[in-house]
This record gives C-alpha cells, sequence and structure tokens, in this order.
C-alpha cells in the first residue's frame, strides 16, 4: 500500500531529500501535503510535480501558489495546521524551534511522526515525549536512527548505554588561535554530510552532538551519564548500543540521509537506495571530544542535566548566536560564549507542561541572547 506522507519543511535538506526518495518510488508513496518557511518558488515546483492536497506557506507570497490545485494554508501556524491533517506519516523537517508547534500537532493528531526536527525534544522535552507515548515517532537524524534500530527488540534490562559518534566537523584538528579567524564559508565545509547551513554551523561547534544527546536521554529513556560520545571522522558509524556483558552493537552506513528518511517514512521496510560500505582497505577511528575547545558539547550536556527551561533557552541561544555567526556579527569561538552567558541568567519558569510555556523561555533566551549578539558588534 502506498504511505500518505506530509512532509513539513519540504524545501530544505531533508525534505528535498525525503522528495528525492518519493521520486524514486512513486508507487509507494502518496504526498498529502507540502509545507516551507518562505521559499514560494520551490515549494511551488514541488506541489506542481507532486500534486498534494495541501501546501503551507508560513511567510512570503502565497498568491504564487494559486492555480494549482492544492488547498492553500498560509501565514504563521500553518505548518502546525498541517501536520494536523490524517496521513500515514508526517515528516517534520523544519528547521530549529519553529519546528516544535508542528511537532505537537502531529502528535496530539495521532498521526506518526518520523522527526528530523530534534530541537522539539529538547526543548520540549518530558512534555513533549508525553505526547509522542500516544502516537508513534520515528527518529530521522542519522544517529538517533542507528540507535532506533540497535534498539529493536532489545530487553531494556540488558542495554548498560548509547553511543553517539561525531564527525568532529571542519575544524576538529585546529587549535584556539586558528579557530579564532574562522568564517562561515568556512564553518560550511563539512568533510562527510550534506546539510543546511545551521546544522553544520553545529556540527563544527559540536552543539549538533550536545543537542543530540539530549535528545537521546528523552526519546531511548537512558540517563546522561550512560550516553557516550566519541569523535569518528569516517562518518560510517552513526551511533551503538552498550550492554552489560561489555559488548555493543553498531550501526555503519553510507553517509546518505536519503536512508535513515526512507527507514522513518516507511518503517519497518527499507528500501534499496545506496551502495553499501566498502569494508574492504577501510580504517575506522575513534576519539574522545575536544570539550575544552569545543564547549558547546558540554555546555549542552550541562543543559539537558539541569532540565526545566535550560535545553529550551540552550536551543534559543545557540539559535541566535549561530545566524548572527552567519552573518559575521559575531566570531566563531564567541557562540559557545554567548550560550554560556544565556544559560547562567535563566529564571525559573515554572513547570514546561504546555506550549505557551516552552515559547516563553524561547523568546526570553533569544533576547538575551540578542542583547549579547549586539554588545560584541
Amino acid at each position: 500500500m502506498r504511505r500518505r506522507v506530509l512532509i513539513l519543511g519540504s524545501t530544505g535538506s531533508i525534505g528535498t531529500q525525503a522528495l528525492e526518495v518519493i521520486r524514486a518510488r512513486p508507487e509507494r508513496f502518496e504526498v498529502v501535503g507540502l509545507s516551507a518557511s518562505s521559499n514560494a518558488a520551490l515549494l511551488r515546483r514541488q506541489v506542481e510535480e507532486f500534486a498534494p492536497r495541501y501546501a503551507a506557506l508560513e511567510s512570503g507570497e502565497a498568491g504564487s501558489l494559486a492555480g494549482l490545485g492544492a488547498e492553500v494554508l498560509s501565514g504563521p501556524g500553518a505548518t502546525a495546521l498541517l501536520a494536523a491533517v490524517p496521513a500515514d506519516v508526517v515528516l517534520n523537517a523544519v528547521v530549529g524551534f519553529a519546528g516544535l508547534a508542528a511537532t505537537v500537532s502531529a502528535l496530539r493528531a495521532g498521526n506518526r511522526l518520523a522527526l528530523a526536527n530534534k530541537e522539539s525534544v529538547v526543548a520540549g522535552g518530558e512534555w513533549v515525549m508525553e505526547l509522542a507515548r500516544k502516537g508513534a515517532l520515528i527518529p530521522v537524524d542519522s544517529e538517533h536512527s542507528a540507535l532506533f534500530q540497535c534498539l529493536e527488540g532489545r530487553r531494556r534490562e540488558e542495554v548498560d548505554g548509547l553511543l553517539l559518534t561525531a564527525s568532529g566537523g571542519p575544524f576538529f584538528d585546529l587549535d584556539a588561535s586558528r579557530l579564532a579567524g574562522v568564517g562561515p564559508e568556512d564553518a560550511l565545509r563539512h568533510p562527510t554530510w550534506r546539510m543546511g547551513a545551521k546544522i553544520t554551523v553545529d556540527s563544527a561547534t559540536m552543539m549538533n552532538k550536545g543537542l543530540e544527546v539530549i535528545e537521546a536521554h528523552h526519546l531511548f529513556g537512558v540517563p546522561y551519564e550512560r550516553i557516550r560520545v566519541a569523535v569518528h571522522r569516517q562518518s560510517a558509524v552513526h551511533g551503538g548500543v552498550l550492554f552489560t556483558d561489555g559488548s555493543a552493537i553498531l550501526h555503519a552506513a553510507p553517509t546518505d540521509m536519503r536512508l535513515p528518511i526512507a527507514y522513518a517514512l516507511l518503517y519497518p521496510e527499507r528500501l534499496p537506495l545506496a551502495r553499501p560500505l566498502p569494508f574492504a582497505g577501510e580504517r575506522w577511528t575513534f576519539e574522545e571530544p575536544r570539550n575544552d575547545l569545543f564547549r558547546c558539547l558540554p555546555l549542552a550536556v550541562a543543559a539537558g542535566r539541569a532540565g526545566g527551561p535550560y535545553p529550551a533557552a540552550l536551543n534559543a541561544a545557540n539559535e541566535v548566536a549561530v545566524r548572527a555567526f552567519l552573518d559575521r556579527r559575531i566570531k566563531f569561538l564567541q557562540i559557545p560564549e554567548i550560550v554560556e552567558e544565556v544559560l547562567e541568567v535563566v529564571p525559573d519558569f515554572g513547570p514546561l507542561r504546555d506550549l505557551e510555556a516552552v515559547e516563553a523561555v524561547d523568546r526570553w533566551a533569544r533576547e538575551e541572547a540578542g542583547r549579547r549578539v549586539r554588545a560584541r558588534a
């Protein structure tokens, strides 16, 4: 049977790769809806090709989608509305905190959620996971997809911990003096992955791995002290499960995001999409993270351990700092400085039990981070 699919963030890196999967196997999928933040031109071309029933545009000229035969949802909140449309699977590929409302909407509607928006779990934490228990959530990040696959069929009592691997980004071998002068064009030259700008910078700072540690804690219910991070420059091993007897199962795959995307869309089926890894002649290495220099990873883990508003504040401050770096308003090494300064002054927001409460933390942290960016300009 064809899977009815909603793709939220269809014009971004994950969204366009999801459409590549669907384009390669059109007999397996029916695209019900597509959404974009502001790229109306690309969204129009996608709607013309895949003929969904719905098209959603958060900002921009919604009139440019007229005449395509799709029902158009437009304005702030359009993507969250689309997420509640009945479908077999909703792929949330929205970038950043903006994806939280769509995650909540899809889960409340009872849709199966293929989640590529890690910020939803980081910021929403236990509240979002409570919503997820009412439906089904399949992770799309390559690392969490790896963990999900390694954990299938395992008894909780035999699992001792989790392993997340990090590429180390383009700067892992540099010292502080050389890092001080790197620019956005340098950070965006990822050695192994093809990704969007924000996540590529997060990979360079190691914040992406920090966010993934928080996400793994919530998704799989494993304490922070049992989640290990290893820098694996070859990006062949994406994650693994450590067992109580001292053994481990590792998941290895080509650096092709279409694999975890397709797995989440068709779970539990698999599609033949990539050539297998060439094991002969390969050499895989694993190193400890350089937490003294790439401080975003320990900052994220500390925020996760603190819980409450801290993960949401961490995420918001990081998004502001990364945007400022990409706009050349701050230096690379100032990203963790700004994040740490915001975390040091987080007030008590009370229980985060709904979207409004989490959004209040996000607004506060963005204002704080923005003030610190301006002070450095």
